[in-house]
């Protein structure tokens, strides 16, 4: 599987697509606002604001209303934050980046739309904002040196540049399962540190001294790699293509040789990269939950009816096929897709009547020095 050309969120804004399937992602950026408010502010501290332009990046950026909501949020936080000094607010050129498989086309339709909310709450007067396009993966350069006053990603950086080598073992397992051997933690683990240090690494040449970045992704809760909260859902999945296998509708070939370039790190693991690194100052680190069905409110009960079950069950089916159709489409053909998701919301049902599972994120205010 080629991550560059197969990682990226299901496009268009069908009934499947990411667009019409990702209010749990926006419930995860609204959960970062607050240390988004606070870097911002942080950064103003610098004096870096107060140039002509601000150059704003967002790595990661999917398509869909998420991405325009949280640069006009930015772009007001930065608007509120000049007004507060008595200083102008300076130009914004806005970077939408991602893989070269994203649907960025739905994004440029959004733009009209955007620009002219922001002249309706800004005024006619209010400094230009350009946004564009930069396609490519974040574990390569680019962007200039020094140029980049914020940088912003939120359910991106849970994503490896490639799966980990030497997972064959790893049989009818799609992920870090408890079932897997202890090579296959490793060899995850492995991978997570090359490429978050990468990434830490190119951000610091493209960051001026004294910008921000704000990150947020999936992380877990426990040392544990095999917690719930960071496995059971990829479990679940696997087991769907297992009872394919038995189907013969997917040769076991094939799903032996299929892992997802996924990493849910331990906060002490973000840390102990950071550290390590060292081009940043760690400024905050805060963590949060989200419900795997982010309609399903009332989390403390496990008395759901049958009917209710099946609904969060397929809730939940869709935010996950959004994110990972691509990915099986592109190793298993796309003629299994729907029976796979039709499974898959049957185990999430039942798993949550068992548990209910939520995922853990954290978010993170980094300086560069």
């Amino acid at each position: 599987m080629e991550e560059v050309s197969v990682l990226h969120m299901s496009s268009g804004d069908g009934e499947s697509s990411y667009a019409n399937n990702s209010s749990s992602h926006e419930i995860v950026i609204r959960k970062s606002l607050q240390v988004l408010v606070d870097t911002i502010e942080a950064t103003a501290n610098h004096d870096i604001f107060f140039n002509e332009c601000f150059k704003i990046a967002d790595l990661g950026c999917s398509s869909g209303k998420n991405t325009l909501s949280i640069t006009f949020a930015i772009v007001d936080m930065i608007h509120k934050t000049c007004s507060k000094y008595n200083r102008r607010t300076p130009q914004f050129q806005v970077y939408l980046n991602d893989l070269f498989g994203n649907d960025f086309n739905n994004i440029f339709k959004l733009l009209p739309n955007f620009y002219a909310n922001l002249k309706k709450e800004k005024g006619e007067d209010f400094s230009p904002c350009f946004v564009s396009a930069v396609p490519g993966s974040f574990y390569d350069r680019i962007f200039p040196d020094k140029s980049l006053h914020l940088v912003y990603s939120s359910s991106s950086i849970h994503w490896l540049s490639q799966v980990p080598e030497g997972l064959e073992n790893n049989k009818s397992n799609i992920y870090m399962a408890k079932t897997s051997p202890p090579n296959v933690f490793q060899a995850y683990k492995n991978q997570y540190y090359t490429d978050f240090t990468k990434f830490l690494q190119l951000r610091s040449k493209e960051i001026v001294c004294g910008g921000g970045m704000v990150l947020t992704f999936n992380c877990r809760s426990r040392a544990n790699p095999t917690s719930d909260d960071c496995c059971s859902a990829w479990e679940l999945l696997a087991i769907v293509l297992v009872d394919m296998v038995k189907e013969g509708l997917i040769p076991q070939t094939k799903l032996n040789s299929f892992n997802i370039p996924f990493y849910s790190p331990c906060e002490e693991e973000v840390m102990n990269v950071i550290e390590n690194e060292g081009s940043f100052f760690l400024d905050k680190l805060s963590d949060f939950q989200v419900n795997w069905d982010p309609h399903d409110t009332d989390y403390a009960s496990l008395n759901d009816s049958v009917e209710l079950s099946d609904a969060h069950g397929e809730t939940y089916a869709k935010v996950k096929r959004a994110v990972v159709e691509p990915m099986l489409a592109s190793h298993f053909g796309s003629s299994i897709i729907e029976m796979v998701f039709k499974k898959y919301a049957k185990y999430v049902s039942e798993h949550l009547v068992r548990s209910k599972t939520r995922s853990f994120n954290i978010v993170i205010s980094l300086t560069r020095k």
